[in-house]
């Protein structure tokens, strides 16, 4: 979804570029406004990739988080538990003092995967660890 939107983004903003001067509106556009805008199109679409960027690795020993911006890593010891509440859009790693981290990776919207991801954390977690 996020490459999807990065092409359309792209697209809407080349386009836009394109049209700037073809029409007489009243205002004058240059070149340096079209390849602005082509610029635009391409920051938004950069931005737009970042939500592909989420993901979860995880072994007897640890859970490492990739969320957005942000890399944790957690033994399994600090994780109280592994939850996905009712209503929320992502998994959550249960930590001391009612903490939580969220798991971006693992999403409402990709359901069975869902499901199966976070069976998997549970059985991980639930492995005795030294």
């Amino acid at each position: 979804m996020s490459a999807a939107l990065a092409a359309l983004l792209v697209g809407v903003f080349t386009t836009v570029a394109v049209l700037l001067r073809s029409q007489d509106t009243g205002v004058i556009f240059h070149l340096s406004d079209q390849i602005a805008m082509v610029g635009i199109g391409l920051l938004l679409a950069a931005a737009s990739m970042l939500f592909a960027l989420p993901r979860v690795r995880a072994d007897a020993e640890r859970v490492e988080v990739r969320n957005i911006l942000t890399t944790r890593r957690f033994g399994w010891n600090e994780v109280e538990a592994v939850s996905f509440p009712d209503g929320a859009s992502f998994a959550r790693l249960e930590l001391p003092d009612h903490e939580y981290h969220a798991v971006l990776a693992v999403q409402a919207v990709d359901r069975d995967h869902a499901v199966e991801a976070v069976r998997t954390l549970r059985r991980l977690h639930r492995t005795p660890h030294s």
